[in-house]
């Protein structure tokens, strides 16, 4: 819906973060309790891949006592993306009208879900940034800085999508957009998986908002990133480009034209020159 040619964004409902796991026993109850303090009205899902240290277990034990918690029990390991989906669908199954995409190990600080909410108010999805004016990056090495910075310049310049952190997993999506970007044809994983539904989401024509957070290594616990999940973002990506490119000579864009789109298809908070160079 319009108004004077600006989109009019309807009430969020109630939202769902979801919290995929695997081995995150340390992990998953101090994260629920932070969630459950910042956003009180929130529910969660814990969504478990069989996770052999007992996560599941401590999963279940959390949501016995408290209302808001619930828990998918996955036969195994399938990857992030795979999980995410699998908690897309539950939620919009079950009449939640906002999807949240946040990590079990505190990286992603549950405190700043209440800006990233605000910030849907007028968006259709909303990145947790590193990269925008005010975010940043806390005990990483300079080497997986460069690596990152370089995956988010890489994936921006070959999909032609002006989001400075393209492969950011801390994001609050409307479920409107979900069901709009075509998630059943969705098979990538990993970093791969957040550039795939950034690319959707721009292409589409809705409105992305990136706003700044504090993004903090996991002090417990082992990162989940892979060389076979790096190399599969690495050719999908440029997949991706290549096929764009394809559709752009043949006349065949992959934009919307419809009202989803104000005019301006992403901002930043504290940065609202839209057409301004990454960097």
């Amino acid at each position: 819906m319009t108004d004077g040619g600006q989109r009019r964004y309807g009430p969020l409902g109630t939202a769902l973060v979801i919290i995929p796991t695997y081995d995150e026993a340390d992990n998953i109850q101090p994260v629920v309790s932070r969630v459950r303090e910042a956003v009180p009205e929130a529910h969660i899902l814990i969504a478990d891949d069989n996770s052999p240290d007992g996560t599941g277990k401590i999963a279940d034990e959390l949501a016995a006592e408290d209302d808001h918690v619930h828990v998918m029990h996955r036969k195994g390991k399938e990857g992030l993306g795979a999980a995410y989906l699998a908690g897309f669908r539950w939620g919009i199954d079950n009449g939640y009208g906002v999807l949240i995409e946040m990590d079990a190990d505190g990286s992603h600080p549950p405190e700043e879900l209440p800006r990233l909410l605000t910030a849907l108010g007028g968006a259709d999805l909303v990145i947790g940034s590193r990269w925008v004016p005010g975010g940043r990056i806390v005990n990483w090495p300079k080497s997986r800085e460069f690596l990152s910075r370089g995956a988010s310049t890489y994936s921006r310049l070959l999909l032609d999508v002006d989001v400075r952190d393209v492969t950011a997993g801390f994001r609050a999506f409307r479920k409107e957009t979900l069901e709009g970007i075509g998630m059943d044809s969705i098979a990538s994983q990993g970093y791969c998986f957040q550039v795939d539904l950034t690319r959707r989401t721009v292409h589409a024509g809705y409105h992305v908002v990136e706003v700044p957070i504090t993004f903090v290594e996991r002090e417990r616990g082992d990162s989940k990133m892979s060389r076979d999940i790096m190399a599969e973002a690495l050719w999908r990506i440029a997949a991706w480009g290549v096929e764009g490119r394809v559709k752009k000579v043949l006349g065949r864009g992959e934009g919307r034209t419809d009202e989803r789109s104000d005019g301006r298809s992403h901002s930043r908070e504290g940065d609202r020159e839209s057409d301004r160079p990454g960097g």
